[in-house]
């Protein structure tokens, strides 16, 4: 379909976890049919299933990179690589749970003493360099590293409640993040026998998701179902009312790969998912600031040289995409033909109480969560709906569109700077979140808020007798099961200085401008 722009790749670590993976994929289907007899009970607006017992689905760790607040920046490109092997630990432990189903179903402590044990040996080594790294500039490692070394196995009906502890999620927001929508227990047990091949219903991701209780028929969606105060929130009468709207196009290049500059700098498939980028033409793990400014841009206004980029749309339809064999790609469990976006409209616009200030050249915003179905809802941002139906927002589920609808993911950003730094070490402290009244909280201006939102001609999946057929989904790392709460946007800002107070003065004085 298009081209990858690795710059680098390691090709032994492309067969372990390739062959891992593609252990799950060609076996973890059928034994997880065994693993997941299921029970059924009714929810408020649609059935939900949930596993009879208590097995593991997936794999639960602390996200670290969170928890590191003051890391200094001498210690930063270390203590991102050690991040990033944290990350690549979890996915190959996950590989071997989604690959030794059978093992599992007769010992039960298999889990424990074959994979997490060996997975907290290896974080707690990780860890250790981590302090290093720190230390060796002279700072103050955090105490009691070692405690988040600990991983655990976690029911797919188990999301994690935003304190760390797989239960019943509740909604809520927390260090400045929104958590909505997210809170419902989501089931991906099968029922299904052994026929010597793969499990019908796992739609040839070795049953690593989605599943059926993750679509939702968007009639069932209650409008005004999302609260838009905060992260979604409308201009107010007494802001700034104007807007700049960035034509960037789709994709139109092929550009992918699965690389993140802004969390995993010089790591080659720091995401462990495909990306699709529209903006800047030269984003992988070894851009510096001054290749994003010397690259060419997809933008109409060749001022705006910022990256805007999003993890694809797959369909799960067994197609052999591009990158079946990669890692990022189908060596980790994102499979399928990769969906365009058929309309892209990158928008920002104001604040509700006030005029807005320019961004700094190359400030970084992410929003959203990745890895939000084992961290918890405290941060996911995005969601889904359809065209006519934009009333209604849905961040836990997919959703089904009617004919002649089509599908829409949207994701409003933080638009409150510190005025300070143009990223920070947990890539979320340095922006916010507007407050309930609008307003930036305190030490933190009003900077133009970026909206995306994005339109698919997407195939309604098949929902029957609790099993999902060609369905849709965001690629992911791994051991989130696909789950649309995991859905997330990463924006860094190279737009000139002239085009910046353009998009300043636009917004400020009321006007709607491109």
């Amino acid at each position: 379909m298009g081209r990858n722009t690795r710059k680098r790749r390691s090709p032994l670590a492309t067969k372990v976890i390739a062959g891992a993976a593609a252990l799950a994929v060609g076996g973890g289907g059928l034994v997880w049919a065994n693993f997941y007899a299921s029970a059924h009970e009714s929810g408020p607006s649609h059935n939900r299933t949930r596993s009879a017992g208590a097995q593991v689905a997936t794999i639960q760790c602390p996200d670290v990179g969170q928890k590191l607040r003051k890391v200094p920046r001498g210690a930063r490109a270390g203590v991102d690589r050690e991040l990033a092997q944290l990350d690549k630990q979890i996915t190959e432990a996950y590989a071997r749970l989604a690959s030794t189903r059978q093992a599992q179903s007769g010992d039960a402590s298999y889990v424990q003493n074959a994979i997490l044990g060996p997975l907290k040996s290896k974080r707690t080594a990780a860890l250790d360099r981590i302090g290093t790294n720190i230390r060796r500039v002279g700072g103050n490692a955090p105490q009691g590293l070692g405690r988040f070394a600990e991983c655990r196995g976690m029911g797919v009906d188990q999301p994690n409640d935003g304190n760390g502890n797989a239960g019943n999620g509740q909604d809520g927001q927390n260090d400045g993040g929104q958590g909505q929508d997210g809170g419902q227990g989501q089931d991906g047990g099968q029922d299904g026998g052994q026929d010597g091949g793969q499990n019908q219903g796992d739609n040839g991701n070795g049953a690593a998701g989605p599943f059926a209780e993750d679509f939702v028929d968007i009639n069932d969606v209650q409008p005004g179902s999302r609260d838009l105060e905060n992260g979604f929130a409308a201009n107010g009468d007494g802001g700034s009312q104007g807007s700049f709207t960035a034509v960037c196009g789709v994709n139109e290049n092929n550009l992918f790969n699965s690389d993140n500059l802004i969390v995993a700098p010089g790591v080659d498939n720091g995401a462990h998912h495909t990306h699709d980028y529209v903006g800047n033409q030269d984003n992988d793990a070894f851009s510096s600031d001054e290749d994003l400014a010397n690259a060419e841009t997809s933008c109409q206004n060749q001022g705006d040289k910022s990256t805007y980029y999003w993890p694809v749309l797959r369909l799960q339809d067994g197609t052999q995409e591009f990158d079946a064999g990669d890692l990022g790609g189908g060596a980790e469990g994102n499979v399928g033909k990769i969906l365009k976006a058929s309309e892209a409209e990158i928008k920002f616009v104001g604040n509700q109480r006030s005029d807005v200030v320019a961004m700094p050249k190359f400030l970084r915003i992410i929003t959203g969560d990745a890895k939000a179905f084992t961290n918890g809802v405290a941060n996911a941002n995005s969601s889904f709906s359809c065209t006519g139906f934009e009333d209604r927002q849905v961040t836990d589920k997919y959703v089904l569109c009617p004919e002649g609808s089509q599908v829409v993911r949207t994701s409003n950003f933080q638009s409150c700077w510190d005025g300070q730094n143009i990223d920070s070490a947990n890539h979320r402290d340095h922006v916010a979140f507007v407050q309930q009244d609008g307003s930036c909280p305190n030490g933190f201006q009003a900077i133009p808020q970026l909206q995306v939102r994005l339109v698919y001609d997407v195939p309604a999946p098949t929902v029957e007798n609790g099993q999902v057929q060609n369905p849709y989904a965001v690629d992911g790392f791994p051991e989130q099961l696909h789950k649309p709460i995991t859905d997330h946007n990463d924006f860094i800002n190279v737009m000139d200085e002239n085009l910046m107070n353009e998009v300043v003065d636009c917004i400020n004085s009321g006007e709607d401008c491109q």
